[in-house]
């Protein structure tokens, strides 16, 4: 068996666990963004929906890794620039989406002095 497959395959069950871990709420320890806050900080976002999102993006990623470690399998068919772009893209929309509109504020929480 090849080593970039055994690789590709590691990263993709580690992205999906982790994930999975993300979107049940409980993997907030993960986002290093969020887990170096203050806490009075932290407690003005909606830890749940910014858990989801992170998810969700980590699934786009253990996908577009598949698709790059596709190539190993079906060279020549460009599957690993495609999963590279895609990659490039998701992430660049994912960090304009996060931070832009303050989508993960909470609508009723604590205001600022």
């Amino acid at each position: 068996m090849n080593c970039d497959l055994i690789v590709f395959g590691a990263l993709f069950l580690l992205l999906i666990g982790m994930g999975g871990l993300l979107l049940t709420g409980r993997g907030a320890w993960l986002i290093a963004g969020y887990n170096t806050m203050p806490k009075k900080e932290r407690e003005r976002y909606d830890k749940r929906a910014l858990c989801c999102f992170m998810g969700k993006l980590m699934f786009f990623c253990a996908a577009c890794l598949l698709l790059m470690g596709a190539d190993e399998v079906w060279p020549g068919r460009g599957l690993w620039l495609a999963g590279t772009i895609w990659l490039v893209i998701g992430a660049v929309g994912a960090v304009i989406y996060a931070n832009t509109g303050g989508r993960f504020l909470k609508k009723n929480g604590p205001k600022e002095p």
